[in-house]
Formats: structure tokens, C-alpha cells, sequence
């Protein structure tokens, strides 16, 4: 599939972004006004990109222990050329979640602009 190159190596830095709780690399990989979802004890949850950041930013990362990184990519799903959904799943610290990141490639390249999750468990 064409870019599939460039929309692998933005999955990384997101990858990279949550293990280091690197704002920098968030940043340069969610699109401002994405949203973050949740279902929370039936309620869905709705939190605006620059809230979640801030979680992200404060709390210890996972390098920060030295967590050996684990993470997969478990399926991409291709809309076009310029939009995928990618479903992967991650540890960050003792939570192993599923995330639903939908991107699309702008002007900028790829970029997250809704991500679905879920707390898969607790280790």
C-alpha cells in the first residue's frame, strides 16, 4: 500500500512518544484538535487532545524504570491512500491497553486525529 513506509514510522513515534512520556514527539505526531475516547463504566469519556497531553506529560514513564518496551502493531486497516486505522497494542507501566488511532495524511504528514482505547489489563 503506498505510504505505508512513512505511516509505520508515525505508529513508532507514538510508540516511542508514550514510552518516554515525550510531549515533544506527541506532538509532532497527534493532529491539535484530535480527541481521545473511552467507554468508563458505560459513559463514554471524551478527552481533547491538549488534556491528554498534560496526563501524559506528569505522570513516570515507562523508560524512566527501564520497562522493556512492549508494543505491537496488530492490524492496519486502509481507508485511501491518506487515511488508515491502525489497532495496536501497548504496556505503559503496569496497563497493557488497545488503541484504535485513526491518521490521515495532511499537508504535514500522518498524523492522529481520534484515538479510541481501552485498558486492556493491569499486570
Amino acid at each position: 500500500m503506498p505510504c505505508e513506509i512513512e505511516l509505520l514510522a508515525a505508529v513508532d513515534v507514538y510508540f516511542r512518544a508514550l514510552y518516554a512520556c515525550d510531549v515533544t514527539l506527541l506532538d509532532s505526531v497527534f493532529h491539535p484538535a484530535s480527541s481521545l475516547f473511552d467507554v468508563d463504566e458505560g459513559s463514554i469519556v471524551v478527552d481533547p487532545y491538549p488534556a491528554w497531553r498534560s496526563v501524559v506529560e506528569a505522570r513516570k514513564s515507562p523508560a524512566s524504570v527501564h520497562q522493556v518496551r512492549n508494543e505491537e502493531i496488530v492490524n492496519v486497516s486502509w481507508l485511501s491512500e491518506k487515511a488508515a486505522s491502525v489497532h495496536v497494542r501497548l504496556q505503559v507501566l503496569d496497563s497493557m491497553f488497545v488503541d484504535h488511532l485513526s491518521f490521515v495524511d495532511g499537508p504535514d504528514g500522518w498524523h492522529i486525529v481520534a484515538k479510541v482505547w481501552h485498558l486492556e489489563s493491569t499486570l
